[in-house]
């Protein structure tokens, strides 16, 4: 870690709304370099139009200084903005006559790590500024804002607290050993540690749900070749982003997409058709094609009208954590006629939880409003994720290990009346929750955090 006694600098927004760029200071002597660079004493939390002034007393440019005194600043130091007009050239003057003056260059994500040293923020609130700075939809940016401002904080403190009482309820029957069976015999600790679990499974399935609004829902097309996958990924994508031909054959590679489905972020995959081949590079499409496969959170697998029999084939080529959403495309082509009876077992027999079928027609546009709104509520939007939170991948890897700490300490108790087992694993639960808001750390942790930042945040 820096020592946090000196003064840092960086362009935190380079040109704005109005051509305006900020330079920001932080740090003991952030006050005194404003005031040697506007050659005006700086009062607290006051705008202040100032010239702002090189070493031999030219102008560099005019403009608006403010100074937020700590603690009662973002970062907890004093804190120097220097407001100027946005060219890159008058930003980065203002910066090296800053460095002259005796700040330093300031790290990726340095401003957001000294608001979390110092106690501004926790580790969870800090990863929200940079998921609400990359953020590519509505729902992605109100989800980590939701974050920021404390929501999944919130109910990780909740859950420590309820885990503290348990661990001192289970810690006074060890303290106390000729009392230690009925302690632990005692219905109102099995129901509390079930209530716990409960309490846990609810916080690890909006968590789940905030890693899919962070990431975007991972979808990978397949299907027969022509049976119009590449026009379905145009179709979402609303441009021509896939090379569509009568040709069957014609997706040779992985085609890569990023889209927003109505303030959803998706990525999506294109895939070669999956189908023997004697084609050297066909095979490799294919390959490549089962490989994204494994990584899919969601198979989109789109049927032809002639491919409705190779369904099952194809609900074999998806991983079983995946879900399904199944496409009988080309709906145009099959008119008005209802379904063949064939077809109809086929869809019954799918498991509701894991498989929806959707007619539609990419070429018509037929199902695709359909198609959207069934994207969203599998990507979250649709299941209470209006009032989700931004999470990661480590804080779910982190509250599934904190269940199975729990699920381990229930047995303890359960089988043999182990007190000390059951303590020791709700020890290493606490721990490992205190993680997700940077309690419990290590420097490893933070450094791969905050570098992932942007300089000047």
């Amino acid at each position: 870690m820096s020592e946090r006694s000196d003064t840092i600098v960086a362009i935190a927004t380079p040109a704005g709304a109005g051509g305006i760029g900020i330079v920001r200071l932080s740090g003991p002597a952030a006050r005194q370099i404003g005031w040697k660079l506007g050659q005006r004493r700086l009062q607290p939390r006051l705008a202040q139009f100032v010239r702002f002034r090189d070493g031999y007393g030219e102008a560099i440019d005019h403009g608006v200084a403010l100074y937020f005194p700590a603690p009662n600043s973002f970062t907890g130091e004093d804190i120097v903005e220097l407001q100027a007009h946005g060219a890159m050239i008058v930003l980065n003057r203002l910066l090296r006559r800053c460095i002259e003056l005796g700040a330093r260059s300031a790290r990726a994500g340095e401003f957001s790590e000294r608001a979390f040293l110092n106690g501004k923020i926790d580790l969870a609130q800090a990863e929200a500024i940079a998921d609400l700075i990359s953020s590519q939809s509505e729902a992605q940016a109100r989800a980590a804002l939701r974050s920021l401002e404390g929501a999944f904080s919130e109910e990780v403190q909740a859950l420590q607290k309820r885990l503290e009482m348990l661990r001192m309820y289970i810690e006074a029957a060890i303290d106390f050993p000729e009392e230690e069976i009925d302690f632990l015999a005692d219905h109102r600790l099995m129901s509390d540690i079930a209530s716990l679990r409960t309490h846990l499974a609810e916080l690890l399935a909006g968590a789940r749900r905030g890693q899919r609004l962070r990431d975007g829902l991972h979808t990978v097309l397949i299907g027969r070749p022509n049976a119009g996958k590449s026009s379905v990924l145009n179709a979402l994508a609303r441009s021509d982003r896939a090379i569509v031909t009568a040709q069957p054959g014609t997706t040779r590679d992985l085609l890569r997409e990023h889209i927003d489905v109505d303030g959803v972020a998706l990525t999506l995959v294109d895939t070669a058709g999956l189908r023997d081949s004697d084609d050297s590079i066909e095979q490799e499409g294919v390959r490549r094609a089962r490989a994204e496969l494994e990584r899919a959170d969601l198979a989109l697998i789109v049927l032809a009208p002639e491919d409705e029999d190779q369904l099952d084939a194809l609900r074999a080529e998806a991983p079983a954590r995946a879900r399904r959403l199944v496409l009988h495309n080309k709906s145009d082509l099959r008119g008005e006629r209802s379904p063949s009876p064939d077809l109809q077992k086929l869809r019954a027999d799918a498991p509701a939880s894991a498989e929806i079928h959707l007619d539609i027609s990419a070429l018509t546009g037929a199902g695709l409003a359909s198609l959207r709104h069934q994207l969203r509520q599998l990507a979250g939007h649709g299941d209470g994720s209006e009032g989700a939170y931004s999470a990661r991948t480590r804080h779910v890897l982190a509250l599934q290990e904190v269940a199975e700490h729990l699920q381990l300490a229930e047995q303890h108790l359960v089988r043999n009346r182990a007190g000390e087992l059951a303590a020791e694993e709700l020890r290493l639960a606490q721990q490992q929750l205190a993680t997700l808001t940077g309690e419990y750390r290590n420097d490893d942790l933070l450094g791969a955090i905050f570098s992932s930042f942007c300089i000047g945040k």
